[in-house]
């Protein structure tokens, strides 16, 4: 089931599902913020977005880098960031997932991360796109929720340290790439969707490379999926 050319009845849907109020779309908005980076040794990077289309990437000295384009105004994002004992907390979130709107939706996030901090990233989307490189960043733990929509998370890099991921997907597909060089040790549970994987080995809900037998660092995947397809790929 293809997802990406439905965007805008994953968003209607998703907004239905709130029942509140009704607003009017208007022209797009674009606004950029950037979040400097200071001491902490360890940031957790929350992102709460209800419906549309994120994207997030490494490319910033900055701390945090983002673009948002949307045309529903209370859709406009809140970033928040604090730091205490070393360890910062960045939040990115859409603060009216209570209201439907009249007309064409627009709503668009492209984050870019800092690839030297150590990060843990959590990502909650209701419903739409999720496009998630984030194997050339220093990560310590990763989770995704998806309701609705498409995922394609891009783990491919040269992690210097083991970390968890876990995804939980609702209704939709999702492509998961992970590198060949580190071990990768994943448990796979598919709903009612397919589960498929290219590159890695298959002992019933665990899915495993080559290289776990002799790596130090390894990758360690928990994937749930509900109903759509779930895709491994392992080069």
């Amino acid at each position: 089931m293809k997802f990406g050319g439905r965007r805008a009845a994953l968003l209607a849907g998703a907004l239905y599902l709130t029942g509140c109020s009704i607003e009017r779309t208007g022209p797009t908005q674009h606004e950029s913020q950037t979040v400097d980076r200071d001491s902490s040794e360890l940031v957790r990077v929350n992102l709460d977005m209800g419906a549309g289309t994120l994207r997030i990437a490494g490319g910033t000295d900055k701390l945090a880098a983002a673009d948002f384009h949307y045309n529903v105004p209370s859709w406009k994002p809140e970033v928040r960031y604090s730091s205490t004992g070393g360890q910062g907390t960045l939040t990115i979130g859409q603060p009216g997932h209570g209201s439907s709107s009249r007309g064409h939706t627009e709503n668009e996030w492209d984050v870019r991360l800092n690839r030297e901090v150590p990060l843990e990233v959590e990502v909650h989307l209701g419903a739409g796109e999720a496009h998630l490189e984030l194997g050339a960043l220093s990560l310590r733990k990763v989770d995704v929720e998806m309701g609705a929509g498409q995922l394609d998370l891009d783990l491919r890099g040269t992690p210097t340290a083991s970390y968890e991921v876990r995804v939980q997907g609702g209704v939709g597909e999702a492509t998961i790439r992970v590198p060949s060089s580190v071990g990768v040790d994943a448990n796979v549970t598919g709903g009612l969707g397919e589960v498929s994987a290219t590159g890695l080995h298959h002992e019933g809900s665990r899915y495993f490379n080559d290289a776990l037998a002799g790596s130090k660092v390894a990758i360690h995947l928990d994937v749930q999926g509900g109903v759509g397809s779930i895709r491994l790929i392992g080069y």
